[in-house]
């Protein structure tokens, strides 16, 4: 990774518009990959010029699951259950998963500090990239704000890859298999996204009673900035627990 890139993330230096212009950088080249380059000759023996090239590039990389689309840019973890459809609220269950974690209290944390270090860490690692990214918020210090994003993590393709414990700022732990009220949501990944997802799970558990909250939010951030933050796809979540109902 550039080392002048790796700083700007890391130190938060860099304004939105630099942050999704390094991911672009660093990340381009898996969307440089095989696939790409395979999609290039198909293109080129059908004598298809840029726009064809970007109408296959499109198409195969669209997948349905659940009942809704998304772009397909890095594989799932393995047993990784179907996406939950758009303004829907559903139940998913998610078994055993690796992830590597980065935490932050600091009022002032925010995606730029963590993903620098995850970022490095699969990287010199040769950890494969995954989808989706997991944000975990928690509730403001004073209690009365909104929530905050207090938690990164990148998850492994499989439970056996790599050792457990921790490199430098990060993490890598087992998580435990967890019920999840799920929400679909089509844009990007911001703070008003994440409310309106939020209050949509809560609605939904305000009429289930069988189910109770088992701990904070998350936000699962299936693409990246390749892709136009219209057609991004996320999941708004809260950790659940089936609860006894008298009657």
């Amino acid at each position: 990774m550039d080392h002048d890139n790796l700083r700007m993330i890391e130190d938060g230096t860099a304004g939105r518009f630099d942050f999704d212009t390094v991911l672009l950088s660093e990340v381009g080249m898996a969307h440089r990959s095989r696939a790409a380059k395979i999609w290039r000759r198909i293109a080129g023996g059908l004598g298809l010029g840029a726009c064809g090239i970007a109408v296959l590039t499109v198409v195969g990389c669209v997948r349905s699951s659940g009942g809704t689309w998304y772009f397909d840019e890095a594989p799932l973890p393995d047993g990784w259950p179907e996406l939950t459809p758009v303004d829907a609220v559903q139940i998913r269950e998610y078994p055993t998963y690796r992830a590597a974690v980065v935490t932050d209290d600091r009022t002032t944390a925010g995606q730029r500090q963590m993903f620098g270090p995850l970022f490095q860490h699969i990287s010199s690692n040769d950890i494969p990239m995954t989808a989706p990214v997991d944000m975990t918020y928690d509730a403001a210090a004073d209690g009365d704000g909104p929530d905050r994003m207090t938690g990164m993590a990148f998850l492994y393709r499989t439970p056996d890859l790599g050792p457990t414990g921790m490199d430098g700022v990060v993490r890598v732990e087992d998580v435990a298999p967890q019920a999840y009220a799920s929400t679909g949501v089509r844009g990007s990944y911001s703070d008003a996204h994440f409310d309106a997802g939020l209050a949509r799970v809560r609605a939904w558990l305000g009429d289930h009673p069988e189910w109770m909250v088992d701990g904070p939010p998350r936000y699962l951030g299936y693409n990246s900035p390749f892709v136009p933050w219209f057609w991004r796809y996320g999941e708004v979540q809260l950790p659940v627990v089936r609860h006894a109902v008298d009657g």
